[in-house]
């Protein structure tokens, strides 16, 4: 099926919108301090993705950065709630993992190659999943469940958004939908063997 730019329009107003539904519900649950988001995550995504978006526009993504745009804006202002509401739990190896993408982001905002520049984005955005990959292995329930699923599809919908399809429009994208359903697979997993810290213990 060809997709016209009238499709594809629609296709990504769609996706801003479910962005923002999903999170909603990240959001609820972090208010009702059941989601406990890591700061680190969130403080190297908001650096990442604000690039990544304008490598996106650059590359001739179009449409298809409508919803990271209005992601982008969500990540920065969870990463700001972190600080209250996030997760105690870190490690030093989370600190490693943090100082490692931050001298990495330090010599990515040097480059003019916006293909090595996506590259190494994509790189440090995966870097930046460590934290909570670990965080959430150890505490399953810390998370919410759907909205690591809603955000995969969501990656997958800009991806095919996308005004022109390259590997400045898609290897960004493709590595969010493969982390973020990886974080909803250590979830959904992990949940079978450990207790909900919510419920009540029968013992």
């Amino acid at each position: 099926m060809i997709l016209t730019p009238d499709f594809k329009f629609w296709l990504a107003v769609l996706t801003s919108i479910l962005t923002i539904w999903a999170f909603y519900g990240y959001f609820r649950d972090i208010f009702k301090k059941k989601t406990k988001p890591h700061v680190y995550t969130w403080l190297v995504w908001s650096i990442t993705q604000g690039t990544a978006t304008a490598v996106l526009v650059y590359g001739g993504g179009g449409y298809g950065a409508m919803s990271l745009i209005v992601s982008t804006v969500v990540v920065f202002v969870i990463f700001l709630l972190s600080f209250k509401y996030g997760t105690t739990n870190i490690t030093t190896s989370d600190t490693i993992v943090l100082i490692a993408a931050l001298i990495a982001i330090a010599v990515w905002w040097q480059l003019k190659n916006p293909l090595l520049t996506v590259l190494i984005a994509s790189a440090i955005d995966g870097l930046g999943y460590i934290p909570t990959f670990r965080k959430t292995y150890q505490e399953p329930w810390s998370e919410t469940l759907a909205y690591w699923l809603n955000m995969f599809a969501l990656s997958v919908l800009t991806m095919v958004s996308n005004t022109e399809y390259n590997l400045l429009t898609l290897t960004y994208l493709t590595v969010l939908a493969l982390a973020n359903i990886t974080v909803y697979l250590i979830c959904l997993i992990r949940r079978r063997v450990v207790q909900n810290p919510h419920t009540p213990s029968l013992s």
